[in-house]
């Protein structure tokens, strides 16, 4: 991927790896829209990163969607990158004791439906651009799930699953398809102090900005790339044979 020149958007870009990403393409030569639910949150991203440009957006909602592709294709028409990054992360008790499912709800929407929508809804758009690109951005739970995230790894699990058939039925057109799969980060997901064992964010945002240089469609990081690696090479040629 060429890292200057690009009209992008960046879900949930107002914080963590979002806002890691945002920050380096913004001040490699691109044109970085971020959007998120918390205005505040989009406004200290922006005093950090001034060349941002923030849209306050919802993506969790059917509406907050269409909402945002309607506002983005009318205002930037040449933008030609997605990066579907905004997920939650919910410590929900054991599915043994009772939930609350608009919980589960909100991270399915979160995590799942909204890049499923997102791609749908830009698709049509970004064909018309002479190279265009799709990034979501997954887990290393997406490849081995861990027993106290249930949901959280579904959504993971879900979002890889629909970006290996995106990429396939995409392969034909002038879009490409990317997926970043993290390992814990120092991040605030599922809340402060939560992922302090993770890996340094700094240190992750290089080594995606280094891959994508790199034109690679899929990767990982450390631990998270141990697990991809080892499911892509259990995987691959059964695709092969099942997507001629």
């Amino acid at each position: 991927m060429e890292l200057k020149g690009n009209t992008i958007l960046i879900t949930g870009g107002g914080s963590g790896i979002g806002f890691a990403l945002a920050s380096r393409l913004a001040k490699a030569g691109n044109k970085v829209i971020i959007c998120g639910r918390r205005l505040e949150q989009l406004q200290e991203a922006q005093k950090e990163c001034p060349e941002l440009i923030c849209l306050r957006a919802d993506v969790s909602t059917a509406k907050g969607r269409e909402d945002l592709f309607n506002e983005v294709a009318e205002k930037f028409p040449g933008l030609n990158v997605l990066v579907n990054n905004a997920g939650i992360q919910n410590r929900l008790p054991p599915l043994t004791e009772k939930q609350d499912w608009s919980k589960h709800e909100l991270e399915i929407a979160t995590n799942l439906e909204a890049p499923m929508h997102l791609a749908m809804l830009f698709i049509p758009f970004l064909q018309r651009q002479k190279t265009a690109y799709i990034m979501n951005v997954t887990s290393g739970l997406a490849f081995v799930p861990i027993h106290f995230l249930p949901t959280y790894c579904a959504t993971k699990a879900g979002l890889h699953s629909f970006t290996q058939t995106l990429r396939y039925q995409l392969k034909n057109t002038s879009i490409r398809v990317i997926e970043i799969a993290p390992p814990a980060v120092n991040t605030d997901l599922g809340g402060k102090g939560l992922h302090t064992h993770g890996v340094d964010l700094n240190k992750f945002a290089d080594h995606c900005m280094r891959h994508l240089s790199e034109g690679d469609e899929e990767f990982g990081f450390e631990t998270s790339e141990i697990r991809r690696a080892a499911v892509k090479q259990a995987t691959d040629a059964i695709f092969k044979q099942m997507n001629p």
